[in-house]
């Protein structure tokens, strides 16, 4: 498997703002920290907000922060919420399946029990797990300290 490069944004938006979960951040900032298009994370940013998971502050001075204590975000339903329902084999997808090993195929459970394990696995852990080393990722992505909005 692997993961969108809207979903590496997202996991990389939050990182960004949970090094500082109190601090506003704007996007040119972020898309210069990671060196990507201020385009692809506008998108992101507006998906995030739109679930509740961070915070838009508009107007002069305003910026994103997060919206829930890094503890409380599970990396399985960010993921999920990132990748969004998309079958990963035909199969999996009762409209579009044109597959004729379907009726006696393995693949199919073995799959889906796997993926099942894969966002099993990640809901154990949380945004807080991936900042445990906050001064070190600020300083890798020049982070400036700035008043709380």
């Amino acid at each position: 498997m692997r993961l969108t490069t809207f979903t590496d944004y997202t996991l990389r938006v939050l990182m960004y703002l949970a090094i500082e979960p109190r601090r506003l951040a704007t996007i040119p900032e972020m898309a210069a920290a990671y060196d990507i298009s201020e385009n692809h994370l506008m998108k992101v940013v507006h998906r995030l907000a739109r679930s509740g998971i961070i915070e838009s502050v508009r107007g002069k001075g305003g910026g994103v922060r997060l919206a829930l204590a890094p503890a409380d975000i599970r990396l399985g339903q960010v993921i999920r919420s990132s990748e969004g329902e998309t079958s990963i084999v035909e199969c999996f997808s009762a409209e579009n399946n044109a597959c004729r090993l379907t009726p006696a195929c393995r693949l199919t459970k073995i799959l889906a029990d796997t993926f099942a394990g894969f966002y099993l696995a990640l809901d154990g852990y949380s945004l807080a797990d991936l900042i445990t080393n906050p001064e070190q990722l600020g300083e890798l992505l020049a982070i400036k300290e700035a008043p709380l909005g």
